[in-house]
């Protein structure tokens, strides 16, 4: 991809969708959790793909739509970047997200961008403690 392309953001917006993407890897950091997958329908122009989720787990519908806004607000800013052309994420909202510094949102979202592994990396390649697979094994930790 060349620099003058620039990567569209698109939105999951069905179940299944939702459900595709549980399956691949995550990464949880401080009140936000993120999902991805590759995309199965990658074409000549990748796109970035993402949802918010919030469950009732967080609170009422006023919480939980905050919670959404400052979720979809986070992947706007950060997944243009950050985001891997022909992924899908799931940013998912946990009990802080709607009360926590903004400062601090955009820094749990960018450490966890930044320990999702890369196309084709196994977690255990990448080296991230906390980036796990959905069969439920972690990467090993660094010691140094």
């Amino acid at each position: 991809m060349t620099p003058s392309q620039t990567i569209k953001l698109g939105t999951l917006r069905k179940r299944s969708e939702f459900l595709y993407v549980r399956d691949g890897d995550y990464a949880a950091r401080g009140a936000i959790v993120i999902q991805t997958r590759d995309n199965p329908r990658v074409d000549d122009n990748p796109a970035i793909r993402y949802g918010v989720t919030a469950t009732k787990r967080i609170g009422n519908a006023v919480t939980r739509n905050r919670a959404k806004r400052r979720l979809r607000a986070i992947a706007r800013q950060l997944l243009p970047t950050l985001g891997r052309a022909g992924q899908d994420y799931v940013l998912i909202a946990r009990d802080k997200t709607p009360t926590r510094d903004w400062d601090q949102l955009v820094a749990d979202a960018t450490r966890a961008l930044h320990s999702l592994p890369g196309p084709g990396q196994s977690p255990a390649q990448h080296n991230t403690a906390s980036c796990r697979t959905r069969s439920g094994a972690s990467a090993p930790s660094r010691v140094t």
